[in-house]
């Protein structure tokens, strides 16, 4: 003998028995009620929220007579009457679902409508319900249309999809939209809790947590992986069986990643991944939980109190939150959720999580990294980050700050290290030249402290000219801009050619020129224009011989017309020119980039950063007009 399964026994049969989807039912409850009934109903939703459920309990809302056969209209379905066994059974013949995925051509439809110039049989409505809508081809909507939109008064449409963006507007328009929204949680671990109370079969909280997490908001999945939990674990739910199972990453394997990465244990997070490895547990399903764990770390972080003293696991969220700070625990939830994606780019998924974890630790605040580096190349990178600080980087017009100076004291101190180690071996010392600061590579790290004793016995330097009591501040070096730069010249004042550069730009903006007739106007210099009732008369002076054809020319003449609204005429002649738009926009362009390099050659934040580090410079080219 074969057992219903959960997922068709358990179904609602009325509005009170749905749960979740609680704005749906007291909307058609009440509508019901008051007898505001719509022609049409389109329920949306991810696949196992109700949607044919509704509409099922919809119907009998609308069929149902009461035990005694003299009920009418009602939200609550008695579920006792011939319409609603018949409904439920799925046997009642005013009661047609259509299955739009395996009938999506015009004809099925057109079938369909066909029928619904006949009055009920034996309900007091007809009920079509088409489920997956969207798979409609666009032939069949249309043929819908008419009848969707006036429909007879005993003819109720329902319409279910998963995809409400694949159905047309002009279908949306005439329904009345429902969207039935994914399952939350706990409420989805409340309704198999009652479930297996009325089946009684003995289960674990956990277990069943673990169900609810995996069904995504689907109780219809929840009742499918609770059947196939009691099958696995014969009889019975226990947590250790479902995550088997499901394939679930043991709250211990996270737990103990967790605590390497806050310890800054790289050997125990390979440990980890190879745990993973060995027992075929998903790479994927870590990152998801481990997300999740960082999830509730950064909760008790920031609300303490949110997990009450009846939580189980309220204890282990607060160990692991004290392990990492704030910042670190949204870094690290991010990158988890970012890691996800990569894993499909990895050569394997473990290999991907290992780097993912190994991320992980490189990028927590003092994790000293670079201390494991072999000797050579950690001088390498520390003279990388003594060169970092001493040139500054300028891009759209604003000054980039560098890095705080302790952080800048304890990179020069390794540098130094390894300068002295490099000079103790070579044979001569290498000359520096003198537009570069005096070298600080042979003196302690205590020597940069403003008040350390070890300056006061240094030499002044010998100079040609005078030493400054205090250093006059330097002026941001533009090698691309000197301070010698010829001025930009301006264009004499020219009322033809200030017309021509307006109705230019007019075309422009209008797209009425393009390609070579564009630059046949950016490259002309009006000579003279007349304008009279048979049209404007435009002479134009063109350099280049390429520019001045026929058809560039008729095209210019035919787009003047268009913009100016009356017809236009254009001669072209050769010669040098001197005032053009293409010329207007250059000079434009160099008065910004001027202004900007100005800008920043007096920005205080700038200046500041040059007296500080003797040999920062602003990168030529860096610089661009907002």
């Amino acid at each position: 003998m074969t057992s219903m399964v959960l997922a068709r026994k358990y179904r609602p049969q009325s509005f009170e028995a749905m749960v979740g989807q609680g704005h749906v039912v007291q909307a058609l409850s009440n509508a019901l009620t008051q007898q505001r009934l719509h022609h049409a109903y389109l329920f949306t939703g991810t696949r196992g929220v109700g949607k044919t459920t509704v509409s099922r309990i919809l119907a009998k809302s609308l069929n149902c007579v009461g035990p005694e056969g003299t009920g009418g209209i009602t939200a609550h379905p008695c579920g006792q009457c011939q319409p609603c066994r018949d409904i439920d059974s799925g046997r009642f013949v005013d009661y047609v679902e259509l299955d739009a995925a395996s009938n999506r051509g015009v004809e099925e439809i057109s079938q369909l409508l066909d029928q619904a110039v006949y009055k009920p049989v034996v309900g007091r409505f007809k009920v079509y319900m088409i489920d997956e809508v969207h798979m409609l081809t666009n032939h069949a909507f249309n043929a819908m249309l008419k009848t969707l939109e006036e429909p007879p008064e005993y003819l109720k449409f329902v319409l279910a999809t998963t995809d409400p963006q694949k159905v047309p507007v002009t279908v949306l328009s005439r329904c009345l939209q429902f969207n039935l929204r994914p399952m939350a949680v706990q409420t989805v671990l409340e309704h198999l809790q009652t479930v297996l109370a009325a089946e009684q079969i003995s289960f674990e909280q956990p277990a069943l947590a673990l169900l609810a997490r995996a069904a995504r908001g689907s109780m219809r999945d929840a009742l499918s992986l609770t059947d196939q939990a009691i099958a696995f674990g014969g009889g019975e739910l226990h947590e250790q069986t479902v995550r088997q199972m499901l394939g679930a990453v043991d709250r211990q394997h996270v737990q103990r990643i967790i605590e390497a990465v806050a310890s800054g244990d790289g050997a125990g997070l390979v440990a980890a991944v190879d745990t993973l490895r060995q027992l075929g547990l998903s790479a994927s399903g870590t990152l998801e939980e481990l997300a999740a764990a960082l999830q509730r770390m950064a909760v008790v972080q920031a609300v303490p109190q949110a997990f009450g003293a009846d939580d189980p696991d309220a204890p282990l969220w607060s160990e692991l939150a004290g392990l990492l700070a704030p910042d670190e625990t949204q870094l690290f939830y991010s990158l988890a959720l970012q890691g996800r994606a990569e894993l499909a780019l990895s050569p394997d998924e473990y290999s991907g999580l290992l780097m993912l974890l190994l991320r992980l630790l490189a990028f927590k605040p003092g994790s000293g990294a670079g201390s494991n580096l072999p000797p050579k190349a950690e001088g390498s990178a520390a003279r990388r980050a003594v060169a970092e600080p001493t040139a500054l980087t300028v891009a759209s017009a604003v000054p980039v700050a560098t890095p705080p100076r302790q952080t800048v004291r304890e990179v020069v101190a390794a540098a130094a290290s390894v300068q002295r180690h490099e000079q103790d071996r070579s044979t001569a010392a290498r000359p520096v030249p003198s537009a570069e600061p005096p070298p600080w590579d042979d003196l302690p790290v205590e020597a940069y402290d403003e008040e350390s004793p070890q300056l006061a016995g240094l030499p002044e330097p010998v100079v040609d000219e005078p030493v400054l009591a205090e250093p006059a501040p330097r002026v941001a070096e533009m090698p691309h801009a000197p301070e010698s730069a010829p001025p930009i010249p301006e264009l004499p004042a020219n009322a033809e050619a200030d017309r021509w550069t307006a109705v230019v730009q007019a075309l422009c903006d209008k797209g009425l020129i393009t390609a070579l007739v564009r630059e046949l106007a950016m490259q002309a210099q009006c000579l003279s224009f007349k304008e009279g009732p048979e049209g404007s008369a435009w002479r134009l002076r063109v350099e280049r011989d390429s520019l001045r054809g026929d058809g560039h020319r008729d095209r210019l003449t035919a787009a003047l017309g268009q913009l100016l609204g009356q017809p236009a005429r254009v001669d072209l002649e050769a010669g040098a020119v001197r005032d053009t738009p293409a010329i207007r926009d250059q000079l434009a362009r160099q008065r910004r980039q001027r202004a900007a390099e100005d800008l920043i050659q007096r920005d205080d934040l700038v200046v500041s950063l040059l007296n500080q580090y003797p040999g920062a410079r602003v990168v030529p080219g860096s610089i661009r007009p907002v």
